[in-house]
């Protein structure tokens, strides 16, 4: 949690350790996921709840290459679509 500018010295300590109050069950289902190779932990969402600070946590895979290029493909022939159809529109 990035520092506070405006409270100046009396700001926290941006890299102190800070407590993760989860289930036992639930923070070693995660950790056995994280450990495999591709998952990684991503913060969803972040919110202040009776002066705490909440995170909603995600379980993310990361694209293979091929995929981005799927995508990327795809984004190409969609342009040239959208194009072709603006043109012809008038």
């Amino acid at each position: 949690i990035g520092a506070y500018a405006p409270a100046g010295q009396f700001s926290h300590k941006e890299t102190r350790a800070r407590k993760l109050l989860m289930h036992r069950r639930e923070i070693d289902k995660l950790w056995g996921r994280v450990r495999e190779k591709g998952y990684s932990i991503v913060p969803l969402k972040i919110y202040f709840k009776n002066g705490r600070a909440k995170v909603e946590l995600g379980l993310a895979k990361g694209k293979h290459s091929y995929d981005k290029r799927d995508v990327l493909a795809r984004r190409a022939s969609d342009r040239e679509i959208e194009r072709a159809l603006k043109g012809r529109n008038r």
